[in-house]
């Protein structure tokens, strides 16, 4: 079995439970409150202003010319593609892009990330890619599925839609995907355990990522 293949299995439960989840079929079905998919697209902003720095670090410990270069791409793609994704859709909602670039990290957002840069900088490049694994793969998994219903054909939810059911996307996520197999070539079942904790981490935090957003859940107290 590919270690791949592992990590699926372990995540399948918490995977039904965010394909089920309101956020996600309010989108399938073309129904999501506006309010709640503009409380989400500028957290994950936020968000991916540090997922891109994951990929930074990624070139910066790969050991060959090949996979910095890919790693370098992905930096590419997620500052260029995915966040214009983003700046367009906060055009729609009058978001300037001065309240983008200075929008306050929900504490979901704000741990997530913490969590993952944290993993990056004091771990291996194994440890590295099990972190950023599940958002890559978890939305491929959500894009393809949702790219079947009403909401693949809404005028707000499409263009989300359309970007990570894309093939372009699917082979940004399977090369992440061959690499944590690779990566985990000859590891000790210990290693490979604790890249199976990250990498259950960090799908747990997508899920609490969208149960931020539905909730639109920032402080408790505010100062």
């Amino acid at each position: 079995m590919r270690f791949s293949e592992r990590l699926y299995e372990k995540v399948k439960p918490i995977w039904k439970q965010t394909h089920e989840y309101p956020f996600v079929k309010g989108m399938g079905e073309g129904t999501l409150e506006q309010e709640k998919f503009r409380f989400y697209m500028v957290q994950d902003y936020v968000y991916l202003i540090d997922y891109a720095k994951l990929f930074a670090l990624g070139a910066v410990k790969a050991t060959d010319v090949q996979t910095m270069g890919k790693f370098a791409a992905l930096l590419h793609s997620t500052i260029n593609e995915e966040m214009e994704l983003h700046r367009q859709y906060a055009k729609r909602f009058l978001i300037t892009p001065e309240e983008l670039e200075t929008a306050e990290p929900a504490p979901t957002t704000l741990a997530y990330t913490h969590y993952m840069l944290h993993v990056s900088q004091n771990g291996t490049l194994a440890e590295l890619v099990a972190a950023l694994l599940p958002c890559m793969w978890s939305y491929w998994e959500i894009g393809k599925e949702l790219s079947t219903q009403p909401g693949a054909a809404h005028e707000l939810y499409s263009e989300w839609i359309h970007m990570y059911s894309s093939a372009e996307f699917g082979e940004l996520a399977t090369w992440c995907i061959d690499l944590m197999d690779q990566l985990a070539e000859g590891k000790s079942e210990a290693e490979l355990n604790k890249l199976e904790e990250i990498f259950i981490n960090t799908t747990r935090f997508e899920y609490l990522f969208w149960d931020m957003a539905y909730e639109k859940a920032m402080w408790p107290v505010h100062v």
